[in-house]
């Protein structure tokens, strides 16, 4: 019989505070070197010990979690809104955001695919809730006819990550332009 989790004691302040500061430094040198920053530099700038910063995220994925967990329970549910707009439309939208959530950090997207395929990952269940969105996006657009009926959700995916590295490599606008090609190639063709 398994235990009931234990509830998580209340943070001591100086601990709240160090936790914080972790956060606060690890999402602007996400922002501005991407996901696989040294996390023994954002200990630094915070003006933590590393043990510190390991005492609250023992690893990469647990501090992405802590700073993306929300955003990506945020698209997983945008997913599911897409669903009350026209097949085509809905996953065009979730594409986009998808495409916006992976550009957040440089390399963002492998992280979360790594992350999809470890059951232990901290990321794992958000990444699987998202994929689950776009699973049902892309399924739906290809019931209704409004997507060719060889387009997969990986094929989605793998045009959302290409898309968002185009951003990075270049601008956000031509990772739109990518997207949106990518897009009017999924389309079914005229009868």
């Amino acid at each position: 019989m398994d235990a009931a989790p234990r509830p998580r004691r209340r943070m001591r302040a100086d601990a709240r505070r160090n936790y914080e500061r972790l956060l606060a430094e690890a999402r602007d040198a996400f922002a501005e070197h991407g996901a696989d920053f040294s996390l023994e530099e954002i200990a630094r700038r915070a003006g933590v010990a590393n043990g510190t910063l390991y005492g609250h995220f023992p690893n990469r994925r647990a501090l992405l979690e802590a700073l993306m967990g929300d955003r990506m329970r945020a698209l997983a549910a945008t997913g599911a809104e897409s669903l009350a707009a026209p097949p085509f439309d809905g996953l065009a939208a979730w594409a986009r955001a998808a495409m916006a959530h992976a550009a957040t950090y440089r390399g963002l997207g492998a992280t979360m695919m790594e992350a999809v395929q470890d059951e232990t990952s901290e990321l794992h269940a958000a990444c699987k809730a998202v994929l689950a969105a776009g699973d049902a996006l892309v399924a739906r657009a290809r019931a209704s006819g409004d997507v060719r009926p060889d387009v997969t959700a990986e094929d989605v995916y793998a045009l959302v990550s290409a898309s968002a590295w185009a951003g990075e490599q270049s601008s956000p606008a031509q990772a739109d332009r990518l997207l949106a090609f990518g897009l009017a190639g999924f389309r079914s063709p005229p009868p």
